[in-house]
């Protein structure tokens, strides 16, 4: 019994020490806690304090949100509103929300913050949710940031991960809370994001990866874009399009659960094939010569903020003719090459045997190569005379047979030379065709073609070489030629004042004039054989250099200088006043001549050229527009109406019955015009008009050389200046110019009213004995004295370097 008691004292006293030290246990437990509460409290605390009493006065002010001007490029669009260029670091469109599509906005919000509307800046549970996270993986490697966070770290601070950034961006979170509703904010987002290829906003990606406004993207489209923001480089569809479709799809099932979208518009939108601009020309329109003309224009006056300040230019151009000058030129360059047959691979390189090291060889000698818009670079690993087989910078390999090796048939032939043959390891030039791929070659020719509204001076169309990335040299613009016979017209016109009419009739017959001391005699030839005489008419038609040459003897020669350059606006220094003026020895850029032409087309009135129309700030503020002078309202006078009209009709003969006839091929009996062709062939022109455009196409080489024994401007210029008449002035009904006061018809044939038959009107040239020089004669103007016969042969002679 005293055992069994003693027992349960025993067990009574352990039960009890235990308990005592439970309780022992217990309070530490609760004491630490409470300890490490209240330290934590008195830490919080004292954060509370340094948050509000250090960083929250740090934190700055809201007026880059409030009045949200970001960096907005120069961008530049044609005048039915076609964008076409732009410049700046930064790629930006500010849109308004209202603007945004809805499936955009829907999809940004199911991948970036589902809660955008119901919470007040700051997802508490989704900052939890990291924080636990962060705390798992040892480190800050997850974020939770909402829209109103992303915009404050955007706008005003770096994207490094630290918890001192995320403090500062949730009280700036907050802070823009207070400041701007919830759609400023998304607005605000929409556009500042940045989002790779240099875009910012999502207006800017739609246009970098799909060449599209953002208003006119599908649903699958707005899901690839809306998973950029978390990683551009990861998610760019150009580099990692498998990523991206990844990325794409789970934004799809991100919204189809919040009820976004229904299941079939989740299905249609996962089988779309997304087609990504990987070209580097993101406009559908060619346009850079003339939007680097507004670039220059621009930053003459606005300097550096050109590139920020978000300026927008409307230019005169229109979409649809700049894409059929471009397309006009390009056919042009490339037919005339095609004549001139095939020259041979651009290099060579060894060509490694299959693998790794082949592939390298191939891209090392493309890199440096660029596309020149559909004609691509490619390395040859076969080749007969039957086939080639060759790799382009994709890696895709192509066989080209059949009509494709016609062009470089001369190439594969056994008794091609060394530097012509193709063989592997060739890099050669092709391009895909309506009939498959074909080889060809990148043009050494340049062409321009230029056109503008005659009534105003309004450039429609402006191509200054055959590829800007190739050759920046404007040639509309920078380039002084020799106009040849397109100047012709001109010395018509200047005859016409002194008498002379269509029906004068002129000896098609050789002329000499006697040289310097010691120099041969100057015998102008032309290039085929003396007609004998012919009516002014016909000769314009022919385009007879003998019957030009004895017209401008007869005016006087400084007579048409000062005629020429007064009238039609060409330069006096470039403009000799020697006979090889006739055949047009002076010199013109594209776009002079153009508005010269433009005078004839449009009554007689000088228009100014002009291509920038409008320009705007990023606000809409209008800055400056232009006001143009307008044939028959503001516009100076400066040729006679009746000299306007005998001169288009003269020049309808041409383009009808003339070396111009190439223009028939439009069926159109309005169109006049002037081909042109210089000395030994450097330049091919064709200059012409009709009533409600005027255009002027040039070919030559920038080295002046010859194009060619058999080539003149019939078949250089003119086939570019029709095939772009053609798609310019479809639609457009023809229109007879009206016959003005001070004309009359007689026998059919032309006359000005005061200069007639018997009455002033001088009948013929040229058709008396001695040695064929001019036997009808004017005076210069104003007395002006012309050059003696001595000085002016031996100017002839110089000009034209004794022949």
């Amino acid at each position: 019994m005293r055992s069994t008691k003693k027992s349960n004292q025993e067990s009574n006293q352990r039960q009890s020490g235990k308990a005592k030290q439970g309780g022992s246990l217990m309070r530490g437990l609760l004491f630490t806690m409470g300890g490490l509460a209240l330290a934590g409290a008195v830490i919080g605390g004292l954060l509370l304090v340094y948050v509000l009493v250090v960083m929250a006065p740090q934190l700055p002010d809201l007026n880059a949100i409030t009045d949200y001007r970001p960096k907005v490029p120069l961008r530049i669009y044609t005048a039915d509103h076609v964008l076409i260029g732009e410049f700046g670091e930064e790629r930006r469109s500010l849109v308004k929300l209202q603007d945004i599509p809805d499936n955009m906005k829907k999809a940004v919000l199911a991948i970036e913050d589902a809660r955008f509307y119901q919470h007040g800046g700051i997802d508490v549970i989704g900052i939890l949710r990291a924080g636990v996270t962060d705390l798992l993986h040892g480190g800050a490697s997850q974020g939770a940031s909402t829209i109103t966070m992303q915009v404050a770290r955007n706008v005003f601070l770096s994207s490094e991960k630290t918890y001192s950034r995320k403090i500062y961006e949730i009280l700036l979170a907050y802070k823009i809370e207070t400041a701007l509703t919830k759609d400023q904010i998304l607005e605000v987002y929409m556009n500042q994001i940045f989002l790779g290829q240099r875009s910012y906003g999502f207006a800017a990606a739609a246009r970098s990866y799909f060449g599209k406004d953002l208003k006119d993207i599908s649903l699958a489209q707005a899901a690839m874009l809306a998973g950029l923001p978390k990683a551009p480089s990861a998610y760019n569809p150009v580099v990692n399009p498998k990523r991206a479709r990844l990325r794409q799809a789970y934004i799809l099932k991100r919204m189809l659960e919040l009820k976004f979208i229904d299941q079939q518009q989740y299905d249609d939108a996962l089988r779309e094939d997304i087609q990504v601009k990987t070209n580097g020309n993101s406009f559908s329109v060619h346009a850079e010569y003339a939007i680097e003309m507004v670039r220059q224009m621009l930053y003459a006056q606005y300097k550096d903020e050109t590139y920020t300040r978000g300026l927008t230019v409307i230019t005169t151009l229109n979409a649809a003719d700049q894409k059929a000058a471009y397309d006009a030129v390009r056919k042009g360059v490339m037919d005339y090459d095609r004549r001139h047959g095939y020259r041979g691979p651009e290099a060579s390189i060894e060509l490694p045997a299959d693998g790794d090291q082949r592939d390298q060889a191939i891209e090392e000698a493309l890199q440096d190569r660029p596309d020149n818009d559909d004609i691509v670079p490619a390395v040859v690993l076969k080749a007969d005379a039957k086939h080639v087989q060759a790799m382009l910078r994709n890696d895709t390999v192509i066989t080209i047979s059949g009509d494709g090796l016609r062009f470089a048939a001369s190439a594969l032939g056994s008794k091609a030379g060394k530097n012509v043959r193709i063989q592997p390891g060739s890099v050669i030039r092709v391009i895909d065709g309506a009939k498959g791929w074909q080889i060809t070659q990148l043009p050494q020719v340049e062409a321009t073609l230029v056109s503008l509204t005659p009534q105003t001076g309004a450039i429609k169309s402006l191509i200054g070489g055959f590829d800007f990335n190739q050759n920046k040299f404007n040639h509309v613009t920078q380039a002084w030629r020799q106009p040849g016979s397109s100047f012709k017209p001109f010395i018509y016109s200047a005859a016409l004042e002194k008498g002379f009419g269509p029906a004068s009739i002129i000896n098609d017959a050789p002329v000499s004039y006697p040289g310097g001391p010691g120099q041969d005699a100057w015998e102008p030839k032309d290039d085929d054989q003396p007609d004998g005489p012919m009516p002014l008419r016909t000769a314009l038609q022919k385009s007879k250099n003998l019957v030009s040459i004895r017209l401008l003897d007869a005016i006087g020669v400084k007579y048409a200088q000062d005629f020429v350059t007064s009238h039609f606006g060409f330069d006096v220094d470039k403009t000799p006043p020697y006979l090889p003026l006739a055949l047009g020895a002076g010199q013109v850029t594209p776009l002079q001549l153009v508005g010269a032409y433009a005078i004839l087309a449009n009554g007689g009135y000088r228009v100014q050229p002009y291509l920038i129309a409008q320009v705007t700030d990023a606000r809409g503020n209008q800055l400056s527009k232009i006001e143009p002078q307008v044939a028959g309202q503001n516009a100076t006078r400066v040729l006679d109406a009746r000299n306007s009209y005998v001169m288009t009709s003269l020049l309808q003969s041409v383009a009808q019955r003339g070396t111009g006839a190439g223009t028939n091929a439009l069926h159109r009996t309005d169109l006049a015009g002037k081909t042109g062709t210089t000395n030994d062939a450097f330049d091919g022109w064709f200059a012409g008009y009709q009533n409600s455009l005027v255009a002027v196409a040039w070919m030559g080489y920038d080295q002046p050389r010859t194009l060619g024994s058999r080539e003149f401007g019939a078949q250089l210029a003119l086939p570019i200046w029709t095939e772009y008449m053609g798609r310019a002035l479809r639609g457009v009904p023809e229109h007879q110019m009206p016959m003005p006061d001070g004309v009359t018809r007689i026998d059919n044939e032309l006359y000005f009213d005061n200069l007639t038959p018997g009455n002033g009107f001088i009948g013929s040239l040229g058709l008396g004995a001695g040695n064929g020089n001019a036997s009808a004669s004017a005076e210069s103007p104003e007395g002006a004295p012309a050059p003696t016969e001595e000085e002016e042969k031996s100017n002839i002679l110089k000009l034209f370097g004794g022949h």
